[in-house]
Order: C-alpha cells, then structure tokens, then sequence
C-alpha cells in the first residue's frame, strides 16, 4: 500500500483510496462530510464525463460526481 497522501482528482479511474484529510474550509467542507467524505472512507474512481470533468466516485455505497476544483481539497491514500 502506498503511503504517499495526494489529492483525489489525482486517483487514476478503477483505483481505489482511503480519505486522509479535506481541505476544504466553511460550507464546503461541510457539503463534503455531508458526501461521506470523512477520514478513513473508501474512495473509488469509476467513471470521468466526456470533457474530463467531473469524475464519478463510489463513496459511501453511492456514486457521487465531483468537479475537480472540488477533488483537490480531498487528500487522500491509495491503495
């Protein structure tokens, strides 16, 4: 397992990560844990839209579609 903490919208499609951290600050951190996105959640990106942006993730037993702008402010570890 890789130790190395990155963004999320740096995780290649059918990879999956472990939430380390969110930079995120106000409302849209709170958008964010709201999503599941907690430390220690499971992350997989599945899917990107035909422009590149956004990404589907699975978090929390849902897929949930994020702009990159907004993966950026989730650390995490891939595994």
């Amino acid at each position: 397992m890789s130790l190395d903490i990155k963004p999320l919208n740096t995780l290649p499609l059918g990879k999956k990560a472990v939430v380390s951290d969110l930079t995120a600050i106000g409302t849209e951190r709170r958008r964010m844990l709201d999503l599941g996105l907690v430390k220690g959640a499971s992350v997989e990106a599945l899917h990107k839209s035909p422009t590149g942006d956004p990404t589907a993730y699975f978090i929390m037993g849902a897929v949930i579609a994020l702009r990159g702008d907004d993966a950026r402010k989730i650390l995490i570890k891939e595994y």
